[in-house]
């Protein structure tokens, strides 16, 4: 391993990945007003919900996840040492992500089991999913000789409050996010196989159908509370969480486009085709969308990318921490107006879109 790749990962003891620092970049831990969720009627959209509960007790994937013997080699020796690091960023990032949904739908199942049983057990059931891929994603880190101490993450991370509607937006578009991720990097990886430099890949087809059917749970759910998507507060906060998922999403990959470059993907496109998939999959369900396709959008994000590089080197730089801050000052308060840029931007009525009243 070159001497970049081994100052990439501390570890808390040999083999233990130490966790990345929580930024604003990084996934997040959630709990909510799960007495606010237990009351929720669901009656408006009970019949869809309960159509969801039977695929989630189907469970389709209960045979997918399995290390079959391609798994079985010395994938240390197999990866180039700065393909590694890149690719264990995205283990760590994904795994992190996948066990915060199932902490926040472990609780929510349990919680909501005596007054709200339907939303209980789709919780429950979709916490079986997270868990299953958090464990192979952890699994996946181990054949490089690293992984994540799970149980210290849940008591080390800090937990964000978010009231029940924020987490419907919220985790809604995470998982159709995840979804179109996840699928196009399959479907690209079975035309040119020969980019496929770990089996994980392979099982992407089915597992993006689990973030799918989440996603679905999450659309048929706010459908049934329909004060999360009508009104002038509803069509600002879909608007917010659409801008802040996406730009997560662009400045993450932005920093680590030499992952994707190890697997025959153009970073920018790759990112371009699943923000327009995952905001046209918004529209069936959110008021109004965002314009991605007008020239400013990803100017905008650009800018913030370049920002954050020299953020990255201002902070490495052997400065004092004060002179550090006042020349941070500028990139934040650039990113902060490229953001609001991204806010005010001209939406998309996705309503008139579709013929339909909210």
């Amino acid at each position: 391993m070159t001497q970049t790749a081994e100052k990439s990962f501390e570890e808390m003891k040999p083999g233990v990945k130490a966790p990345a620092k929580e930024t604003l970049l990084t996934p997040r831990f959630y709990t909510t007003d799960f007495d606010k969720m237990a009351k929720m009627n669901l009656s408006p959209n009970e019949e869809e919900l309960r159509a969801i509960l039977e695929e989630f007790r189907a469970d389709y994937n209960r045979h997918h996840f399995v290390r079959d013997e391609e798994f079985d080699q010395a994938w240390e020796e197999k990866v180039d040492p700065e393909t590694k690091r890149l690719f264990v960023e995205f283990l760590e990032r994904s795994c992190t992500a996948e066990f915060s949904g199932f902490l926040l739908y472990k609780e929510l199942g349990r919680r909501l089991r005596e007054k709200n049983p339907i939303l209980a057990e789709c919780f429950t059931l979709m916490s079986r999913d997270e868990a299953r891929h958090a464990g192979f994603l952890n699994k996946s880190m181990s054949d490089f000789n690293l992984a994540l101490d799970l149980g210290f993450l849940t008591k080390q991370r800090k937990y964000t409050f978010f009231q029940p509607k924020f987490i419907f937006y919220a985790t809604y578009l995470s998982e159709k996010i995840g979804y179109w991720r996840y699928i196009t990097i399959y479907r690209h990886l079975e035309k040119h196989p020969e980019n496929r430099f770990y089996p994980l890949f392979r099982l992407f087809g089915g597992w993006c159908q689990d973030e799918n059917r989440h996603g679905d749970f999450f659309d048929a759910l706010m459908r049934s509370q329909p004060q999360v998507l009508r009104g002038p507060q509803a069509r600002l906060w879909c608007r917010f969480f659409l801008v802040a998922v996406f730009g997560t999403m662009y400045l993450n990959d932005q920093q680590r486009a030499g992952f994707y470059e190890a697997l025959g993907l153009d970073a920018k496109e790759y990112n371009k085709y699943v923000i327009r998939r995952t905001n046209d999959t918004a529209g069936r369900v959110f008021p109004e969308i965002l314009n991605v396709d007008h020239p400013a959008f990803y100017g905008s994000l650009d800018v913030c990318v370049e920002n954050n590089a020299k953020l990255a080197e201002i902070e490495k730089s052997n400065a004092p921490k004060f002179s550090k801050f006042l020349r941070k000052l500028p990139l934040y308060a650039s990113n902060g107006w490229q953001f609001l840029r991204l806010y005010f931007m001209q939406p998309i009525n996705a309503d008139a879109r579709l013929g339909t009243v909210r």
